[in-house]
């Protein structure tokens, strides 16, 4: 039985002829109904259900164009890390992926860089979570339930990999169960099915479709496309599932209709119910959606399944981190204790490592407010533009090393291979430009690259440290 760690490929598979032997069963408890709910779930954060007015104030009506877009993007992404998932299954994902690709460089940044991001967002859905129970218990200061809820998802976490895998089924379910009922609200009332019901299709056009041009539309992508991530992270858990390569397949192939439905059929709802300048743009538009229905208290609803957003993000950011961070380690881009398990096969040091930083972060916020959350989020703000720009090379990169009769047998497969990779890689550039010009964005952009620069500073010294660790072969 093999052990998820040790899942790179013999010399000769590098193109992925042992895909069906990489799947690991010594501690694959995650099962098909978790996976599902890491699909549908990772896609559902609080980014929709309090980002989007932000979206909308600042685009119009024109927001669906923009989350169009950004969704086509994740989309074609998906799709390559589909094809190189399904054949070959590793909790590195596409971090081993660059490093077989492109280079140990690439799986060096890359992944320091993802586990940098997630670190960050664990700590930032901390402080959401403390502010919405301070705002419901306020004589407990929020930053108690800020660590409460950090800790709680920590031990979840140690407990076991299946112990993850139940805690966000249910809290997936809860925010998969918010959209459907919101979506089957909101078209009775559009219909005109509910009582005083006064939202219609014209709605999107009453108050002006595009009213600041094609450019805020441009700009809205750059925002609307990190509301996306987080579907990747499928990828990674399916290495430590009963059926890796059917559960990435699955994810990959319903991704569409998860876009189409969740996010672009929510927001097309959201601005038939409500005029798009009416929207609240700092709370919920949601919420604010659901006192038109009649339903009572709709804020205070909502406001728990935010909640519940916040713990699924915080319990999929712990994963992911750790994972990431347990698969550096296992090629020396990271301390080789990290590598521990414990008996249930969790890597707990990989967990504790990122959460002790994710700790550190919410002190720090609490001393210091807005000065280092600021500096992290901005500083792995482009996180979401680097991996994907990471995937199209190296899909491109490693589809290209393929005999005639490996891609052939390619289970799932990118489609108008190179041309899409083009247009990804040319569509990553262009938000990066927008970002760069948007003064309220550029911040990112700057510290973003800045990161970049140093883990590529650092890369030569670590080499040399980890050079006694076997050498990753791969025929490009």
């Amino acid at each position: 039985m093999q052990d998820p760690a040790t899942l790179a490929p013999p010399p000769q598979t590098a193109t992925g002829e042992s895909g069906a032997s990489t799947k690991s069963t010594a501690h694959a408890s995650l099962r098909p109904r978790h996976l599902t709910m890491i699909a549908l779930g990772g896609i559902i954060g609080a980014s929709l259900f309090v980002g989007s007015g932000t979206v909308i104030r600042s685009v119009g009506p024109a927001a669906l164009i923009s989350y169009a877009i950004g969704g086509a993007l994740v989309i074609l992404v998906m799709r390559m890390l589909g094809e190189m998932s399904t054949n070959r299954p590793v909790v590195g994902s596409f971090m081993e992926y660059a490093r077989e690709g492109l280079g140990e460089w690439a799986g060096f940044t890359i992944g320091w860089l993802y586990w940098y991001f997630w670190v960050g967002v664990v700590a930032f859905e901390a402080v959401i979570v403390g502010r919405i129970l301070h705002e419901w218990i306020p004589m407990v200061p929020d930053w108690s339930f800020a660590l409460a809820g950090l800790l709680l998802l920590t031990i979840s976490n140690l407990m076991s990999l299946r112990s993850f895998g139940e805690t966000e089924f249910w809290l997936a379910s809860i925010k998969v169960s918010a959209i459907v009922v919101f979506l089957i609200f909101g078209t009775l009332y559009v219909l005109g099915l509910l009582p005083n019901s006064t939202g219609s299709v014209a709605n999107l056009t009453a108050h002006g479709f595009m009213p600041y041009g094609w450019a805020a539309v441009l700009n809205g992508v750059a925002v609307v496309v990190f509301s996306y991530f987080g579907t990747e992270i499928v990828t990674m858990a399916a290495a430590e599932s009963e059926q890796p390569a059917k559960a990435v397949a699955k994810a990959t192939n319903t991704i569409v209709w998860r876009i189409v439905f969740f996010y672009i059929g929510s927001v097309a709802i959201l601005l038939m119910v409500v005029p798009w300048d009416e929207l609240p743009s700092t709370t919920s538009p949601f919420a604010f959606a659901f006192g038109r229905f009649g339903l009572p208290a709709a804020d205070q609803v909502m406001n728990a399944v935010v909640l519940t957003a916040a713990l699924s993000v915080l319990n999929s950011g712990l994963y992911s981190g750790s994972r990431m961070l347990f698969a550096l380690s296992k090629h020396g881009y990271a301390p080789r204790w990290v590598e521990d398990r414990n008996r249930s096969g969790v890597p707990w040091k990989a967990i504790l490592l990122s959460t002790v930083v994710g700790y550190i972060a919410i002190a720090a916020n609490y001393v210091a407010p807005k000065v280092i959350f600021d500096f992290i989020m901005n500083s792995a703000g482009l996180v979401a533009m680097f991996v994907y720009a990471f995937v199209a090379l190296t899909q491109w990169r490693l589809r290209n090393c393929m005999s005639a009769a490996e891609r052939e047998s390619l289970k799932l497969k990118m489609w108008l291979h190179p041309w899409l990779n083009i247009v990804v890689l040319a569509a990553v550039a262009l938000i990066v430009i927008l970002m760069a010009l948007n003064p309220a964005n550029a911040p990112q952009v700057w510290l973003s690259l800045g990161a970049l620069a140093v883990l590529l500073v650092i890369y030569p010294f670590v080499r040399r440290r980890s050079s006694t660790r076997a050498e990753i072969h791969t025929s490009c």
